[in-house]
């Protein structure tokens, strides 16, 4: 699947006193970018959780480049890092309109019943993302797996 894109237009209420979004307020427009990311698959996450699978958040990272200001339209890229066994690993970038990256992050999540038991990921889904059987581990996943190695203490 190619990475998808959603837009939002920075609000008077995104920002601070200083005219830039506030820290907090990217996973807000992280969670709403996903929310849509996972509707172009062709279920939501409503759809989901109707069917008995729910895929909370393991890890966030966000790292801020530049500060994004009021009425600015942002596009936010989504796109898989990581998809195989139980696990979605999704990457984001928050451009401005000139072409400037605000914000990089990524999410990762565990595909669960509604009972927090770990499921694998459902083949619908993997089918929908172009998975292929084995699953997939991106090189931007790699680079993130040798970052974090490296910065291990053990």
């Amino acid at each position: 699947m190619e990475r998808f894109e959603y837009l939002h237009r920075v609000t008077y209420a995104d920002c601070t006193v200083g005219n830039h979004i506030y820290y907090g307020r990217y996973l807000e427009l992280l969670e709403a970018a996903r929310g849509e990311w996972f509707r172009s698959t062709g279920k939501s996450f409503a759809d989901w959780q109707a069917a008995g699978l729910i895929f909370p958040v393991l890890e966030v990272q966000i790292n801020y480049r530049s500060p994004a200001r009021y009425d600015e339209v942002l596009t936010i890229e989504v796109w898989v890092l990581e998809a195989r066994g139980v696990r979605l690993n999704l990457g984001y970038r928050v451009v401005g309109s000139e072409g400037q990256v605000h914000v990089e992050g990524h999410t990762y999540h565990v595909c669960t019943n509604l009972e927090d038991k770990p499921r694998r990921l459902p083949a619908e889904l993997m089918s929908a993302l172009g998975v292929p059987a084995g699953g997939l581990r991106s090189p931007e996943s790699e680079k993130e797996t040798t970052k974090d190695q490296l910065q291990s203490p053990g």
